[in-house]
Order: structure tokens, then sequence, then C-alpha cells
């Protein structure tokens, strides 16, 4: 998986239509192997992100856990302190 695509579900607040997006812009870049694409490609990779951040808005409205809801500062201080160890 890309390292810039960030675990989006059990977040208080909920994960918001921009980080959908932004997730599903990354997973379409990732995937077609271009950060940006040619005028030729654009319409279909904007589709593309769209369908993707749909899709993947129902998936997180869908899913179901027990546990308790995750606190976005805690996470980011957690991969902050891996990405201090894995760099140094």
């Amino acid at each position: 998986m890309c390292r810039n695509i960030r675990p989006l579900n059990n977040f208080e607040p909920p994960a918001t239509n921009d980080e959908v997006t932004a997730a599903a812009l990354q997973f379409v870049r990732k995937v077609a192997g271009a950060t940006k694409p040619s005028l030729a490609n654009q319409d279909v990779f904007d589709k593309a992100v769209a369908e993707i951040a749909h899709i993947t808005r129902h998936l997180l409205d869908d899913l179901v856990t027990t546990a308790p809801p995750k606190n976005r500062e805690v996470e980011a201080e957690k991969a902050r302190e891996r990405a201090k160890v894995r760099y140094g």
C-alpha cells in the first residue's frame, strides 16, 4: 500500500470527504504510475478518483467495529515515533 494513504476507519470525528478523496487520488496515482495524467487521460483519471472515493465512503460508512474510536492526534504522534525509529 502507498505510504501516503492513511487509515481512515474508526476515527472520531469520522473521515471527511476531503480525506477520502485524497486517499482515492493517491491510490489512482499509484495504480496509474503518474502523479499528473496527460490531458488525454485527465477525464478518465478524474472519473476513477471520484468512483474510488464514492466506494471508499460506502466502505467506511458500512464497516462495523467494537473498538473505541481512535484519536487523530494520538495516531499522528504514533506515526511520528515510528518514522523517527525508521529514519533516525
